[in-house]
């Protein structure tokens, strides 16, 4: 396994720093994937206090044969730009996603058909809208993603915050009223009122509202491609009784979707020692790496789907 610097955007007014991680040995075209990030800022291995998530799989997936990139978030290095403008999931992630895809789409050592979009949390909400919007991928691989909007997500959070025992329960109290009251009406709005009212910091309701527009799961249901969907048992952030099984409900009828449940694991797939969001910062401040048994399963779905199906 060798790592390639790569700048993600070259050119652009947002270059990023990223690393295209090959297998040993790489000559002929392996299949590939491009890493895409949760919500906030996160550095090209998605770093979660002692936890360096897109660094364990491009590590663990190479030396199974498969590439990949991985990059610093837009909101990572550029934030100051950022907060210049009125942003959507378009200019904070999608975009960039697929100026990764192309970059592995030119490079020879790379199969350009089989390239896979692997999406974390909110990434994972997005890689079928990337895909659609010029990612034009093989497959995606979801870990921890959701079928449901953004908004509502962070509403359920705020909720399971204020029924934690630890510090956060009067914060999550105060932000779910003004959340709530904030976002009621999203959809009656016009862009204009969207664009003037904003949540935090830079962050506008149209932000929400155009991501909203469609989710994940209307975005599969218009594809056929295959689809990998991963979920850790004990994910305090995205649930596996709510956001994995209604993802198997409203996906019923669709074909090439696979599921993999690992009871043990949490947001992060790694094991979990928490089961409380209001302890994440205890919960994500011990070194722990993805197993063995995750990267086998992505490996073994982008295996099944090769370029000649």
């Amino acid at each position: 396994m060798y790592s390639e610097k790569i700048i993600v955007g070259k050119g652009t007014e947002f270059p990023l720093d990223g690393l295209l991680t090959l297998p040993d040995g790489t000559k002929g075209p392996v299949p590939a994937v491009v890493m895409v990030h949760g919500s906030g800022s996160s550095n090209m291995d998605e770093k979660v206090m002692k936890l360096t998530p897109f660094r364990d799989l491009a590590e663990g997936l190479a030396r199974h044969g498969i590439a990949s990139i991985r990059y610093d978030k837009r909101s990572f290095v550029h934030a100051k730009k950022m907060l210049k403008q009125i942003i959507t999931v378009k200019e904070e992630t999608i975009d960039d996603a697929v100026l990764a895809i192309n970059i592995l789409k030119s490079d020879p050592r790379i199969d350009a058909e089989r390239i896979f979009i692997l999406g974390h949390s909110m990434g994972a909400m997005l890689a079928p809208r990337i895909d659609s919007e010029g990612g034009n991928v093989r497959g995606l691989i979801l870990m921890a993603g959701s079928p449901y909007r953004l908004e509502d997500i962070m509403v359920r959070q705020f909720g399971q915050a204020k029924g934690s025992k630890s510090y956060m329960k009067l914060a999550a109290i105060i932000e779910d009223k003004v959340f709530t009251k904030k976002i009621d009406s999203l959809y009656e709005m016009s862009d204009e009122e969207a664009k003037s009212k904003k949540f935090a910091g830079g962050t506008t309701l149209y932000y929400f509202k155009e991501m909203g527009q469609k989710t994940a799961a209307d975005y599969l249901l218009q594809s056929e491609k295959p689809v990998l969907i991963m979920q850790g048992g004990r994910d305090f952030q995205v649930l596996a009784d709510e956001d994995y099984q209604k993802f198997k409900e409203l996906l019923a009828e669709r074909s090439n979707t696979f599921y993999k449940l690992y009871p043990q694991l949490n947001h992060v797939f790694v094991d979990a020692i928490y089961d409380d969001i209001g302890k994440a910062a205890k919960e994500y401040s011990t070194e722990r790496r993805i197993g063995e048994e995750v990267i086998t399963d992505i490996t073994s779905f982008i295996g099944a789907f090769g370029s000649d199906l």
